[in-house]
């Protein structure tokens, strides 16, 4: 795919304060999205993501489209699903919004917290594994197995860069905002 590229966030601050608008999208969970997002960006989110919806929507010239996550991995499952479909390049900026930020690129951010889909993932994932340890001490040892799931969950995870949990928490309804 030689359309698939990737920028760092300072060249694609840049780039902005240059062209202006820029065909850039989103695709974080709907809260994270709300939080903070660059201004400008279109949300389309990864669990939901259909190429041919986001090339439409993001317009029909042969502009590149410029695509983040919070930190980048989101991004590049997101870019490496469109390129296929498309001549345009599709662009991912490394390090995703939270590298935006602090660059200085325009945001629009709302007070108060959201918590992030990776937070989210150690969250649920620490909570199973300390159910499995607590539930196999006091009622019964076959509840460890509970534990060496999740941990073997994680390694896939890490593994194969692919999250079952993460695609999972990002449907749930506060995630959905």
């Amino acid at each position: 795919m030689n359309n698939l590229k990737k920028i760092p966030a300072a060249e694609f601050k840049a780039l902005r304060d240059k062209k202006g608008d820029l065909h850039v999208i989103d695709v974080r969970t709907g809260a994270e999205y709300t939080a903070c997002h660059v201004k400008g960006a279109k949300h389309y989110p990864l669990q939901d993501l259909a190429p041919g919806e986001v090339l439409q929507g993001v317009g029909g010239n042969d502009e590149p489209i410029y695509v983040l996550c919070k930190a980048g991995g989101r991004a590049q499952k997101a870019a490496e699903a469109l390129a296929p479909t498309t001549t345009r390049d599709i662009v991912v900026v490394e390090g995703g919004t939270d590298a935006c930020v602090a660059c200085g690129v325009d945001v629009n951010a709302r007070e108060g917290g959201v918590i992030s889909l990776e937070r989210q993932v150690r969250i649920a994932a620490g909570a199973l594994v300390l159910t499995g340890v607590l539930l196999g001490w006091f009622v019964a040892p076959g509840f460890f197995a509970l534990s060496g799931f999740v941990g073997a969950g994680l390694m896939f995870a890490g593994i194969t860069d692919t999250c079952a949990m993460g695609m999972m928490l990002a449907r749930m309804p506060w995630n959905n905002a």
